[in-house]
């Protein structure tokens, strides 16, 4: 278990091609969902999991959105926000490989721009906390997972993750909420480009598998993959509307 304070990092890179023409005058991740801007509710999950040093890692040609739309993070009560720039598209272990001069030697916790979370992720952090050790990924029961990475389970332990698998071995996606201990910048120095030249995370969550340090938590209440599609934006806003007027239900 380490005594120094978590990081957390944000991917909001990529050029957000299924969502155009609307974004061609901005990153998807500073898309509204109901009365906010995507990129605020990942922020707002560190923050209520006790996470307040946080590093945002974009890309495109409307980074400077960023900077005009957070600043320094007032708006959740931080001192200051970072920033790292993703030329091109790498994949999610590429882009996470950049944020290794502001969290080498801390633990992170990491979140995709455009997933959102309804119940929070505090339970998995505090199970994280507890590792001596290893990674811990957030799964979340689907109806139809193959879109997404899928894990493999023995005896109640994930022994591998398939990547879109046609026919899944299990109900549960791998969705866009890791943390990895002080040694994910050197597991990611091990990986291999994938087929579509980019350094996947499935990869790297593997790698820890292979070491036999991969853990889960199951993910409560609602989640979306809001930059999926437009559907998927569409449902996303109609979900934190739903939220937002019935809190308790």
């Amino acid at each position: 278990m380490s005594s120094k304070p978590i990081k957390g990092i944000i991917l909001a890179g990529g050029l957000g091609t299924r969502l155009r023409p609307l974004t061609r005058i901005t990153n998807k991740h500073l898309l509204p969902v109901y009365d906010k801007p995507m990129i605020f509710y990942p922020i707002q999950t560190l923050v209520d999991a006790g996470i307040h040093d946080i590093l945002i890692v974009t890309g495109g040609n409307n980074a400077g959105d960023f900077l005009r739309l957070i600043g320094n993070g007032k708006d959740f009560g931080l001192d200051r926000i970072n920033y790292a720039y993703q030329e091109g598209e790498g994949g999610i272990a590429q882009a996470l490989g950049l944020a290794e001069p502001f969290a080498r030697g801390h633990r992170i916790v990491v979140i995709l721009g455009d997933n959102l979370v309804e119940k929070g992720i505090v339970p998995g952090v505090r199970k994280f906390q507890q590792l001596d050790k290893g990674a811990l990924v957030y799964l979340k029961k689907l109806a139809d997972p193959r879109p997404y990475g899928v894990p493999v389970f023995k005896k109640g332990q994930i022994i591998d993750i398939e990547e879109k698998p046609k026919k899944p071995k299990s109900e549960y996606a791998v969705i866009g909420i890791y943390m990895y201990d002080e040694n994910v910048f050197d597991m990611i120095r091990t990986l291999k480009p994938s087929k579509r030249n980019e350094l996947e995370v499935t990869d790297l969550n593997n790698a820890y598998i292979k070491k036999g340090q991969l853990h889960h938590e199951v993910l409560p209440g609602w989640w979306a993959d809001a930059g999926e599609s437009f559907e998927a934006l569409l449902e996303t806003n109609q979900m934190v509307a739903r939220t937002r007027k019935n809190p308790t239900s």
